[in-house]
Protein backbone atom coordinates (compact mmCIF):
# COMPACT_ATOMS: atom_id res chain seq x y z
CA UNK A 1 0.00 0.00 0.00
CA UNK A 2 1.55 3.74 -1.04
CA UNK A 3 1.49 6.36 1.65
CA UNK A 4 -1.37 7.64 -0.83
CA UNK A 5 -3.73 4.81 -0.52
CA UNK A 6 -2.94 4.64 3.64
CA UNK A 7 -5.39 7.81 4.10
CA UNK A 8 -7.34 6.02 1.40
CA UNK A 9 -10.78 4.74 2.99
CA UNK A 10 -12.98 1.75 0.71
CA UNK A 11 -16.44 1.19 1.65
CA UNK A 12 -20.09 1.02 -0.24
CA UNK A 13 -21.48 3.82 -1.86
CA UNK A 14 -24.26 5.36 -1.18
CA UNK A 15 -27.20 7.69 -2.18
CA UNK A 16 -25.55 10.69 -1.43
CA UNK A 17 -22.58 10.01 -3.63
CA UNK A 18 -24.25 8.77 -6.69
CA UNK A 19 -23.96 12.31 -7.86
CA UNK A 20 -19.92 12.49 -7.35
CA UNK A 21 -19.77 9.09 -9.00
CA UNK A 22 -21.50 10.57 -12.28
CA UNK A 23 -19.41 13.36 -12.11
CA UNK A 24 -16.10 11.17 -12.00
CA UNK A 25 -17.37 9.06 -14.86
CA UNK A 26 -18.47 11.75 -17.22
CA UNK A 27 -14.74 13.19 -17.02
CA UNK A 28 -13.36 10.33 -17.47
CA UNK A 29 -14.01 10.77 -21.22
CA UNK A 30 -13.60 6.92 -21.59
CA UNK A 31 -16.39 5.45 -19.61
CA UNK A 32 -19.76 5.06 -21.25
CA UNK A 33 -21.91 7.60 -19.24
CA UNK A 34 -24.97 6.25 -17.92
CA UNK A 35 -27.80 8.66 -16.62
CA UNK A 36 -27.62 10.36 -13.46
CA UNK A 37 -30.56 8.39 -12.58
CA UNK A 38 -28.82 4.87 -12.98
CA UNK A 39 -25.75 6.03 -10.22
CA UNK A 40 -28.62 6.98 -7.94
CA UNK A 41 -29.93 3.88 -8.02
CA UNK A 42 -26.86 2.08 -8.67
CA UNK A 43 -25.94 3.31 -5.41
CA UNK A 44 -29.04 2.69 -3.74
CA UNK A 45 -29.35 -1.16 -4.74
CA UNK A 46 -25.44 -1.93 -5.80
CA UNK A 47 -23.92 -0.41 -2.93
CA UNK A 48 -23.05 -4.56 -1.51
CA UNK A 49 -21.10 -5.24 -4.65
CA UNK A 50 -19.83 -1.94 -5.48
CA UNK A 51 -17.08 0.46 -3.88
CA UNK A 52 -15.78 4.08 -3.42
CA UNK A 53 -12.50 5.49 -2.50
CA UNK A 54 -13.09 8.40 -0.04
CA UNK A 55 -10.30 10.69 0.45
CA UNK A 56 -9.12 12.71 3.70
CA UNK A 57 -12.42 14.56 3.79
CA UNK A 58 -14.82 11.47 3.33
CA UNK A 59 -15.57 12.69 -0.73
CA UNK A 60 -15.64 9.96 -3.27
CA UNK A 61 -12.40 10.30 -5.68
CA UNK A 62 -12.99 6.94 -7.20
CA UNK A 63 -15.41 4.07 -7.44
CA UNK A 64 -16.06 0.41 -8.94
CA UNK A 65 -20.11 -0.86 -9.74
CA UNK A 66 -20.40 -4.10 -9.95
CA UNK A 67 -23.15 -6.91 -9.46
CA UNK A 68 -23.49 -10.64 -8.58
CA UNK A 69 -24.86 -12.27 -12.28
CA UNK A 70 -27.97 -13.71 -11.76
CA UNK A 71 -27.04 -17.20 -13.85
CA UNK A 72 -23.84 -17.02 -11.78
CA UNK A 73 -23.98 -15.71 -8.24
CA UNK A 74 -20.42 -16.11 -7.34
CA UNK A 75 -19.36 -14.01 -9.87
CA UNK A 76 -19.07 -10.03 -9.91
CA UNK A 77 -19.13 -8.61 -13.44
CA UNK A 78 -17.34 -4.94 -13.05
CA UNK A 79 -19.57 -2.83 -14.40
CA UNK A 80 -17.46 0.44 -14.61
CA UNK A 81 -13.90 1.92 -12.67
CA UNK A 82 -13.35 5.29 -12.90
CA UNK A 83 -10.97 7.36 -10.26
CA UNK A 84 -11.31 10.91 -10.41
CA UNK A 85 -8.45 12.81 -12.46
CA UNK A 86 -6.34 14.71 -10.17
CA UNK A 87 -5.96 10.98 -7.94
CA UNK A 88 -5.25 8.71 -10.65
CA UNK A 89 -1.39 7.05 -11.33
CA UNK A 90 -1.45 6.08 -7.51
CA UNK A 91 -3.24 2.50 -7.43
CA UNK A 92 -6.47 3.95 -6.37
CA UNK A 93 -8.11 1.79 -9.09
CA UNK A 94 -6.74 -1.42 -8.34
CA UNK A 95 -7.06 -1.14 -4.32
CA UNK A 96 -10.76 -0.23 -5.28
CA UNK A 97 -11.00 -3.48 -7.26
CA UNK A 98 -9.00 -5.79 -4.53
CA UNK A 99 -11.20 -4.55 -1.90
CA UNK A 100 -13.71 -5.09 -3.54
CA UNK A 101 -13.11 -8.63 -4.45
CA UNK A 102 -12.06 -9.45 -1.21
CA UNK A 103 -15.28 -7.87 0.19
CA UNK A 104 -17.64 -9.86 -2.42
CA UNK A 105 -15.68 -13.04 -1.73
CA UNK A 106 -15.97 -12.78 2.07
CA UNK A 107 -19.96 -11.80 1.63
CA UNK A 108 -21.25 -13.68 -1.20
CA UNK A 109 -18.42 -16.27 -1.89
CA UNK A 110 -17.28 -14.34 -5.13
CA UNK A 111 -14.90 -16.71 -6.90
CA UNK A 112 -14.67 -14.67 -10.33
CA UNK A 113 -14.80 -11.33 -11.99
CA UNK A 114 -15.73 -10.68 -15.26
CA UNK A 115 -15.87 -7.32 -16.96
CA UNK A 116 -15.87 -5.90 -20.62
CA UNK A 117 -13.14 -3.66 -22.04
CA UNK A 118 -13.20 -2.28 -25.57
CA UNK A 119 -9.71 -2.92 -27.48
CA UNK A 120 -7.51 -0.29 -27.01
CA UNK A 121 -8.76 0.60 -23.50
CA UNK A 122 -5.03 -0.04 -22.18
CA UNK A 123 -5.67 1.49 -19.13
CA UNK A 124 -8.32 -1.40 -18.08
CA UNK A 125 -6.46 -3.92 -20.16
CA UNK A 126 -3.67 -3.62 -17.27
CA UNK A 127 -5.50 -3.17 -14.48
CA UNK A 128 -7.73 -6.55 -15.01
CA UNK A 129 -4.47 -8.16 -16.83
CA UNK A 130 -2.68 -7.37 -13.00
CA UNK A 131 -5.83 -7.99 -10.73
CA UNK A 132 -5.57 -11.72 -12.30
CA UNK A 133 -1.96 -12.19 -11.70
CA UNK A 134 -2.25 -10.76 -8.36
CA UNK A 135 -4.87 -12.95 -7.59
CA UNK A 136 -3.36 -16.12 -9.38
CA UNK A 137 -6.23 -16.53 -11.67
CA UNK A 138 -6.69 -17.44 -14.83
CA UNK A 139 -7.47 -14.63 -17.73
CA UNK A 140 -9.90 -16.13 -20.17
CA UNK A 141 -11.23 -13.45 -23.13
CA UNK A 142 -13.47 -13.61 -25.79
CA UNK A 143 -15.97 -10.82 -27.97
CA UNK A 144 -18.85 -10.67 -25.63
CA UNK A 145 -20.96 -7.66 -28.35
CA UNK A 146 -19.99 -7.36 -31.50
CA UNK A 147 -20.02 -4.09 -32.98
CA UNK A 148 -22.82 -4.40 -35.05
CA UNK A 149 -24.96 -5.32 -32.56
CA UNK A 150 -25.00 -2.28 -30.96
CA UNK A 151 -28.43 -0.26 -31.73
CA UNK A 152 -26.94 3.43 -31.14
CA UNK A 153 -24.29 3.93 -33.90
CA UNK A 154 -20.83 3.19 -33.93
CA UNK A 155 -19.55 1.53 -30.63
CA UNK A 156 -16.49 -0.97 -30.43
CA UNK A 157 -16.87 -4.71 -29.38
CA UNK A 158 -16.72 -5.67 -25.87
CA UNK A 159 -14.29 -8.21 -24.69
CA UNK A 160 -15.15 -10.24 -21.90
CA UNK A 161 -13.09 -10.79 -19.55
CA UNK A 162 -13.18 -13.63 -17.34
CA UNK A 163 -10.91 -13.78 -13.93
CA UNK A 164 -10.89 -17.08 -12.02
CA UNK A 165 -10.97 -18.95 -9.73
CA UNK A 166 -9.44 -16.04 -7.25
CA UNK A 167 -6.92 -17.18 -4.80
CA UNK A 168 -7.88 -15.94 -1.26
Amino acid sequence: MTAAQADLQIDRPTVADGAVLWRIAKDSKVLDLNSSYSYLLWCRDFAATSAVARDEHGEPIGFVTGFLRPDSPRTLLVWQVAVDEAHRGRGLAAALLDGLAARTAEEHGVDTVETTITPGNTASERLFTAFAERHGALLDREVLFEAGQFPDGPHDPEVLYRIGPLAH
